[in-house]
C-alpha cells in the first residue's frame, strides 16, 4: 500500500510520501505511519535540531489493513490518550473474532450484525474474519460500500462483499452484516429479524456501556493504542517532554511525571470521545 499526501506550502500543493522530508521555512516536516487506519500519519517536525512528533490517532498492534506504526525517536512527543487509563488493556483481536465465529457456529439461524465505523474499523473487522478463514459473503450497509471499495482498490483483499439493500431477511441468516453503529438502533437493523447485535470498539471493554447500547456480543477491537501501548511507546521514543491530548489526559500525565518526564495535558475543545472508535 503506497500513499502520498498533500502538503500546502506557500500556496502550493505538493505530494508527500511517508519518510520524505519537506522544508517549510526552517522546519523539516516528515510523515510516518501511525498504524491507526489506512494512510494515517504521524508528523515529525525538526527545527534547529529539536524533534517534535505529533501522533494523531495511532496503534502499534499489527493490522493488515493499515501501514504498520513506525516508532519515531524525538524530544517532544504529542500523544493521543483515547484509552489512557490502566483499565483499557485490549485483548488480542484474533481472540475477539474467534468469539464471533463461535457465536455464528452456535446460532446459524440468526444474523450477526456488527456495528463498525465505515472508515478503518469496518475493513479491519472484515479482514480479520477473512484471516480467520471466514470466506462466506459479508453483507454491507450502504454507508460502508464506498470505503470498502477504496480499500480493495488499494490492495486490501476483503473477499466477497455484497450489498444488504433489498434482500429478504431470511437470506441474512447465518451471515455477518456490517453497519454503522448508529444503524444498530434504527429501523434499518430491525429488518434483519432476530439478529445478534455486535459492536466492534475499544469501548466495549466497559460492559455496562455495551449493555446500555443493547449489544449482545461486544467485540473489543480498537484502532487506538491501549494503556500498555501508550506507555510503551512514550518510553521507546526517548522523549523527555510529553504532551497528552484527545482522551484521558490526566492519568497518562501522572504516569509520565512519576517517571520524571515533563508532561502536560492539551485539552482540545469539541472532540467527541467516540468520534473515531
Amino acid at each position: 500500500m503506497k500513499h502520498r499526501y498533500g502538503a500546502n506550502c506557500a500556496g502550493s500543493f505538493q505530494a508527500l510520501a511517508f519518510g520524505e522530508p519537506l522544508m517549510i521555512d526552517d522546519v523539516e516536516v516528515t510523515l510516518f505511519p501511525a498504524g491507526h487506519i489506512l494512510g494515517s500519519a504521524q508528523v515529525r517536525m525538526v527545527y534547529r535540531g529539536q524533534r517534535a512528533v505529533v501522533t494523531g490517532d495511532y496503534k502499534t498492534h499489527p493490522d493488515s489493513t493499515a501501514q504498520p506504526f513506525e516508532l519515531v525517536p524525538c524530544d517532544l512527543f504529542v500523544t493521543e490518550a483515547t484509552f489512557g487509563l490502566p483499565v483499557f488493556q485490549h485483548p488480542n483481536p484474533q481472540d475477539e473474532i474467534a468469539r464471533l465465529l463461535a457465536s455464528l457456529a452456535a446460532q446459524p439461524d440468526r444474523t450477526h450484525v456488527i456495528g463498525a465505523y465505515a472508515l478503518g474499523k469496518a475493513q479491519r473487522v472484515i479482514k480479520l474474519l477473512r484471516e480467520a478463514g471466514h470466506d462466506a459473503p459479508i453483507y454491507l450497509h450502504g454507508a460502508q460500500e464506498k470505503l470498502c471499495t477504496y480499500y480493495q482498490q488499494q490492495g486490501v483483499d476483503l473477499g466477497d462483499l455484497r450489498k444488504a439493500l433489498d434482500r429478504d431477511k431470511e437470506s441474512f441468516k447465518g451471515h455477518v452484516v456490517i453497519a454503522p453503529p448508529s444503524a444498530l438502533r434504527d429501523r434499518w437493523s430491525r429488518r434483519l429479524g432476530d439478529a445478534v447485535i455486535c459492536q466492534a470498539s475499544g469501548w466495549m471493554t466497559i460492559k455496562q456501556r455495551a449493555k446500555q447500547s443493547g449489544v449482545e456480543l461486544p467485540l473489543v477491537i480498537s484502532d487506538h493504542a491501549d494503556w500498555n501501548e501508550l506507555t510503551e511507546t512514550i518510553t521507546a521514543t526517548g522523549a523527555e517532554t510529553i504532551w497528552v491530548t484527545h482522551g484521558r489526559e490526566d492519568a497518562l500525565v501522572h504516569w509520565c511525571r512519576q517517571r520524571s518526564l515533563q508532561a502536560e495535558p492539551l485539552y482540545l475543545q469539541g472532540r467527541d470521545e467516540d468520534s473515531s472508535e
